[in-house]
C-alpha cells in the first residue's frame, strides 16, 4: 500500500494514495476522509500504552480525519455526538482513545451536543474548522509591524436578514430564524442569547438559548475538547456559537417541548458564576445572573 509522503511523524500512519481518491472533500490543501479507525492513523502501539489499552481503543474510530493533502499527515480527527455519561463504558473508550492519540501525537478535536451529529453538521463544521485555521495561520505569517488582522470569526459582510455582521459566526442562521419565529408568534422574543467558559482542568463549554415563553426558555450547551489542536478561534466561543446551531436546529424541527423554566435557568448560571476561579479567565457574564 502506497502512501502520500513519508510519515516523519513517528507513530502516525500517512493517508494511503488511494483513500485520497475516496475523500470525502478537498480544501485549502487538506483532504477529508470519513469514518477512519484509529488503527488507519497510528501504526503499531505507541510507547506507554498497555497491550489492554491498544486493544480497546483500536476498536475506536473518528468521524473525520483532515490530512494535508501534499503529505498525507493526519492534521486532526474528528468526532460529534453526545458526550458519554460518566462511568460509561462510552466514557472508557473515549479516554483510552484519547490516551493513545496522544501517545502517538495525533491532535483531535471532539465536539459534545445531543443534538449535532456528524451526519447532519459534520461536513459543514469540518470546512469551518478547515478555513478558520488556514486564516489564523496566514495571520500568523504576516509581517510583525502590521496591524493584528480581524479574527475569522469576527469578519464583517451581509448576513441572510440583510444586516451587516460577523459572515462566520456559526450561528447567523438562528439568529435570523429566531426572529422570523418570533414574527410568527412561535417565540416569545427573538434575540439568542448566549455564554461560554473554559474549565481550567476541562473542555470550554457554550450555552445558546431563546425564550420560548415569557417563564421558559429552550437551551443548548455544546462542549469542545481539543487535543494538541486550535483552529485559531477560542474554543469556549466555538462552543458557543455551535450551541447556536443546535438552538436552530430545534426551531427548525419545531422541537421546543423540552423547556427549562427561566427562572432556574438563571439560577444555574449564578451557581455557574460562583465557579469562576475553577475558569480560564473567570467569569464573564454576571449580566446574566439576574433575571
Amino acid at each position: 500500500m502506497t502512501s502520500i509522503g513519508s510519515d516523519d511523524r513517528g507513530w502516525l500512519r500517512a493517508m494511503p494514495a488511494e483513500a485520497g481518491r475516496d475523500a470525502l472533500l478537498s480544501r485549502a490543501g487538506h483532504r477529508v476522509l470519513a469514518a477512519r479507525r484509529l488503527t488507519d492513523l497510528v501504526q503499531g502501539r505507541p510507547p506507554g500504552v498497555t497491550g489492554s489499552q491498544w486493544t480497546s481503543a483500536s476498536r475506536a474510530s473518528f468521524d473525520f480525519v483532515v490530512h494535508a493533502a501534499d503529505t498525507g499527515h493526519p492534521v486532526v480527527a474528528v468526532q460529534i455526538g453526545p458526550v458519554p455519561s460518566p462511568g460509561s463504558a462510552e466514557q472508557r473508550v473515549e479516554r483510552l482513545t484519547d490516551a493513545v492519540s496522544a501517545a502517538a501525537g495525533l491532535p483531535v478535536l471532539r465536539i459534545g451536543s445531543p443534538t449535532l451529529s456528524a451526519t447532519e453538521h459534520g461536513r459543514r463544521l469540518v470546512e469551518y474548522v478547515i478555513d478558520a485555521r488556514a486564516y489564523a495561520a496566514g495571520g500568523a505569517t504576516a509581517a510583525g509591524t502590521e496591524p493584528a488582522p480581524v479574527g475569522f470569526r469576527d469578519i464583517l459582510g451581509r448576513l441572510p436578514d440583510g444586516r451587516t455582521g460577523p459572515v462566520n459566526d456559526l450561528g447567523a442562521l438562528t439568529r435570523a430564524a429566531a426572529v422570523e419565529a418570533y414574527v410568527a408568534g412561535q417565540v416569545a422574543d427573538p434575540i439568542v442569547r448566549g455564554l461560554h467558559v473554559r474549565w481550567v482542568d476541562g473542555p470550554a463549554q457554550g450555552w445558546s438559548w431563546v425564550q420560548v415563553r415569557p417563564d421558559a426558555c429552550l437551551i443548548e450547551q455544546v462542549s469542545v475538547t481539543e487535543h494538541r489542536f486550535s483552529c485559531g478561534i477560542d474554543a469556549a466561543r466555538l462552543a458557543e456559537d455551535l450551541a447556536a446551531v443546535a438552538v436552530g436546529e430545534r426551531l427548525r424541527e419545531n422541537a421546543v417541548a423540552d423547556l427549562l423554566p427561566r427562572a432556574e435557568w438563571t439560577a444555574q448560571i449564578a451557581a455557574l458564576s460562583q465557579r469562576r476561579h475553577e475558569l480560564v479567565g473567570g467569569f464573564g457574564f454576571d449580566h446574566l445572573c439576574a433575571d
